[in-house]
């Protein structure tokens, strides 16, 4: 994504290292004098520059440093260097996290959930597109609303699957898109809509008393990429701060075909959701880690 360059340098703080040259992927920045100044007319502020400079010299319009200020954790502001910082601790994170399917009814205070939006906004961006968007959903009564219209989205969709013919012309002229949901997800999909009206049963947000929607605008050179990696920083960072959290993937398919739900969201007709995130205190509680499928890589060498 090629924008027009915001940088500007501060003459008389720059010292000429061109450091901000060498780490510039846009050619935005050039020597000149002893001094490094602005030549190019693009740039996809990616501020590699700010953090390299050694004096503080330099600033890109196109960020505001507010985004990522935290409420509710210590901001500590020094970079991590290369080989710092505990790699066996973040391994234990990454497999002490947990899909949690049994909520507290605890709310999950506003601040909270902000901070998780902009945790999300850390993650690395396609062409630093910056284009990932966030739906906060901050308490039961909204995370509901959007069961409900999920719910009726799903009716509609078992009672097309429950058909014998409509399953046959999904076979001929839809990949068999509509067998294999009968197949897959109809029982389980009708006994959980059951036991919702039934019993009360939330199956599909588990009781989560908030949910965050984590989408894209248009324009991003790869959206879904974006978007699933802010959405691994939230839930990550959800686990350290005492929080379960659990990937919705009916959801995501629900807002696919219907777009009901994201007017009821309020969501823009062009925005695709990628990722749908119920997040609240878990009554989950477990005593050991445990493994994965084994994974063989391919190699090439040349």
């Amino acid at each position: 994504m090629r924008r027009r360059a915001t940088t500007v340098i501060d003459p008389d703080k720059c010292n000429g290292c061109g450091l901000c040259i060498q780490v510039c992927p846009s050619d935005t920045i050039s020597l000149h004098d002893g001094k490094a100044v602005v030549t190019g007319e693009f740039s996809i502020g990616c501020e590699h520059c700010v953090a390299v400079c050694p004096e503080d010299a330099i600033r890109v319009g196109f960020s505001d440093p507010a985004a990522t200020t935290l409420e509710t954790i210590e901001n500590r502001e020094a970079w991590l260097p290369f080989g710092q910082g505990d790699t066996a601790e973040l391994v234990r994170l990454f497999r002490s996290r947990r899909s949690c399917r049994k909520f507290a009814k605890d709310p999950v205070p506003e601040a909270v959930l902000r901070d998780l939006v902009r945790i999300g906004t850390m993650a690395p961006t396609g062409t630093n597109s910056q284009l990932w968007t966030f739906t906060v959903l901050p308490d039961r009564e909204a995370v509901m609303k959007l069961g409900a219209a999920v719910g009726e989205f799903f009716d509609k969709l078992n009672s097309m699957a429950e058909k014998a013919a409509a399953r046959l012309i999904s076979k001929v002229f839809m990949k068999d898109a509509l067998g294999e949901y009968y197949r897959d997800y109809y029982e389980s999909v009708k006994t959980g809509l059951r036991q919702f009206r039934e019993e009360g049963r939330d199956r599909l947000f588990h009781g989560a008393p908030a949910v965050i929607l984590v989408g894209s605008a248009p324009g991003a050179s790869c959206p879904a990429e974006d978007a699933l990696l802010a959405s691994q920083n939230i839930c990550l960072a959800a686990h350290t701060m005492g929080l379960g959290t659990c990937l919705i993937g009916f959801v995501v398919e629900a807002m696919r075909h219907e777009p009901r739900i994201k007017k009821l969201l309020g969501i823009p007709a062009d925005e695709r959701i990628y990722a749908v995130i119920a997040v609240g205190k878990s009554l989950e509680r477990y005593r050991r880690l445990t493994g994965r499928r084994r994974i063989e890589p391919r190699y090439f060498r040349g």
